[in-house]
């Protein structure tokens, strides 16, 4: 069984510390052409594609005092903008960004993706979220965010919208009669005219039919409503599980959701996040990873943990998390608790613990050791690939390359060429 791979590339790095590593240059966070090199390797490497999470806002408070200039996470691009500008440099690979259902509209984010996509032959994908920081909601002439069952309904109905203006012409729709003078058969155009709770939008769409019929839809559905978006609507769903059996739980639920809305042929495939850190030998790739988290400002570390589990600055920093502690701000804060009381984790060791993989599931070792992993996972039923979350960019890539890619391939799990020019045909999605 081939597994799906996806690079993520989000401030170039998902080690917190990365920008202070002897060998990466802060600059280029905001680099195009950082971002441009590393989809060239990605291509060259036949990953599925590239991702780029995103929010609209610098999604951290001050807290502690002091904290938010010690963060990196304040400076990057819109992939929105990015990604067009990186297409014309590859031919082959996925090009998928965030957009926001909360402080966005349906037509603009169809427009924007359809129109990626014929910029890229057929390459574009949709991060589905809803914004969820005050942060975002105080750029958007708001004073708190829209409630969590708001956000997720509106984001349902945001879905439909957009997936219904992506069908506004069929695919023979355009005829460019010369001699008749028709341009487009009107029976092929389709005016979609939504009314609904949230959302009025007439349509059609002014793009065209998108290259591989419509983009593919990207989402990371914990929530129930999540869950329920994702089984209904996407085409590959990330996860930040920790654990295969957790993984398992999660494929399985997500599955058999789908199957209830007539899904089927394995859709929507499921892509765990993965961080790795790789070498010769499980010492050295022990080091790679020591050497960064001795770069993790202890400020730093803790106003990290308040952006996911809540001010813990009252508590011991080497005594483990009271129980009575809890916080439901966003899905994966109750996750993350649970894995420090269940491994008994000291608050310093669970900001080290986040910091070394910005909350995903972190491996460290060999090529054959992480492949085993990997492999296990896939044949376990927990995944159908993994979107890779490299520590430091681009010298993780470069690893994953020389180190982890022949070892994939030797044992037949990815594959050595591409089967398709769009991003659809390579997931191997109807």
């Amino acid at each position: 069984m081939t597994m799906k791979l996806g690079l993520s590339m989000r401030y170039l790095g998902y080690h917190m510390a990365a920008w202070r590593h002897p060998a990466f240059d802060p600059a280029s966070i905001t680099s195009f052409q950082a971002y441009r090199d590393i989809a060239i390797k990605a291509e060259a490497a036949k990953l599925d594609m590239i991702f780029f999470a995103d929010g609209l806002g610098v999604r951290a408070d001050d807290t502690p005092a002091g904290s938010l200039s010690h963060d990196m996470r304040n400076a990057d691009l819109d992939p929105q903008t990015l990604l067009p500008a990186i297409a014309p440099f590859t031919q082959h690979i996925g090009l998928v960004a965030t957009a926001s259902t909360t402080y966005s509209e349906p037509y603009h984010v169809a427009r924007k993706y359809a129109t990626l996509d014929q910029i890229s032959g057929g390459r574009a994908g949709w991060n589905v979220v809803t914004s969820w920081s005050e942060q975002e909601a105080l750029n958007f002439s708001r004073t708190e965010n829209l409630p969590k069952d708001q956000r997720y309904a509106r984001a349902k109905e945001f879905v439909q919208v957009v997936t219904g203006l992506w069908n506004s012409f069929d695919a023979d729709a355009f005829t460019h009669d010369k001699a008749s003078g028709q341009f487009y058969d009107p029976d092929k155009m389709h005016v979609l005219d939504h009314k609904g709770t949230y959302f009025q939008v007439r349509g059609p769409l002014t793009a065209g039919r998108s290259p591989q019929d419509r983009p593919v839809i990207v989402q990371a559905g914990a929530s129930d409503q999540g869950r329920d978006i994702a089984a209904q609507y996407a085409d590959v769903v990330y996860s930040v599980a920790q654990t295969i059996e957790e993984a398992k739980a999660y494929y399985d639920d997500i599955k058999a959701r789908a199957a209830t809305y007539g899904r089927t042929n394995n859709a929507p495939l499921i892509m765990p996040a993965l961080a790795f850190y790789v070498a010769e030998t499980h010492e050295a790739a022990q080091a790679k990873l020591d050497q960064l988290q001795a770069l993790i400002d202890p400020l730093a570390g803790m106003a990290l943990l308040y952006t996911y589990a809540g001010d813990l600055s009252a508590y011991d920093i080497d005594a483990p998390i009271p129980d009575e502690h809890f916080t439901d701000r966003i899905s994966i804060g109750g996750g993350l608790l649970k894995v420090a009381r269940d491994q008994k984790l000291t608050i310093r060791q669970l900001y080290e613990r986040i910091a070394a993989g910005f909350t995903v599931r972190v491996v460290v070792g060999t090529p054959a050791e992480i492949v085993d992993d990997m492999q296990a996972w896939i044949e376990a039923g927990a995944a159908d690939g993994f979107n890779l979350c490299p520590p430091i960019l681009p010298q993780s890539l470069d690893d994953f390359i020389a180190l982890i890619l022949p070892e994939l391939q030797r044992r037949g799990l990815f594959r050595t060429e591409y089967e398709s020019t769009t991003l659809r045909g390579n997931l191997g999605l109807a």
